[in-house]
């Protein structure tokens, strides 16, 4: 598609889709989230700085190269690997969760992610099937990542969401509350509650339909 030389510096969502490499529907979630900003046309189309989105595969690249995710066990087949991201903003914790999930011996690829924002970066990247996360963290907090994952038409619907969290039922409450079907488990971290759940849903996914 061409554009005038007045809107060279202007992405249609479509256009910055292909840009990032990855899915119009992760734009979207971007965009709806505040990961990329833009604003719309009197038509109402969103359009996106050409800057804001060379920022963020920058800011996509340090993210990612970091650590890609931890391997907890090896397995020859990608289909039948859970794939679980972990938002924790405390380092040693999200370390604990990474070597406790590796002890499972579960064929389950661990992704980490700090806070809100930076698991929305990698998820660009890889949808996972079951993300565990904080409420409490700096920057993007777990609410506003929840909410966005929830308000993008139906892309991330079938995502599963447990929060891991010190609030109480009365915090979140006042906070506005959590979409239904959010499962919710308190601090210090059940693990063996945790490790139920992960054999559940390694079980169905390698169990043949």
């Amino acid at each position: 598609m061409r554009k005038s030389a007045t809107n060279d510096d202007v992405l249609s969502t479509r256009e910055a889709a292909e840009r990032l490499g990855v899915a119009l529907r992760t734009v979207q979630l971007w965009v709806e989230s505040g990961v990329l900003p833009a604003w719309k046309t009197a038509g109402g189309h969103r359009r996106i700085s050409r800057v804001a989105v060379e920022r963020l595969i920058g800011e996509r690249r340090a993210a990612l190269a970091g650590d890609g995710g931890v391997t907890a066990s090896a397995s020859p087949s990608l289909d039948t690997r859970l794939r679980v991201m972990v938002v924790e903003d405390e380092p040693e914790l999200l370390r604990l969760f990474t070597l406790v999930i590796a002890g499972w011996e579960l064929p389950v690829d661990v992704t980490p992610a700090s806070n809100g924002f930076e698991a929305l970066l990698r998820m660009g990247q890889d949808c996972p099937d079951l993300l565990v996360t904080d409420l409490n963290m700096p920057g993007m907090d777990g609410f506003k990542m929840i909410s966005s994952l929830r308000g993008v038409g139906q892309s991330y619907d079938d995502l599963e969401i447990v929060v891991v969290t010190a609030l109480t039922a009365e915090d979140i409450a006042h906070r506005g509350g959590l979409p239904a079907g959010v499962r919710v488990f308190h601090k210090p971290v059940p693990f063996d509650e945790l490790e139920t759940l992960v054999r559940h849903r390694v079980a169905a996914l390698t169990t043949p339909a």
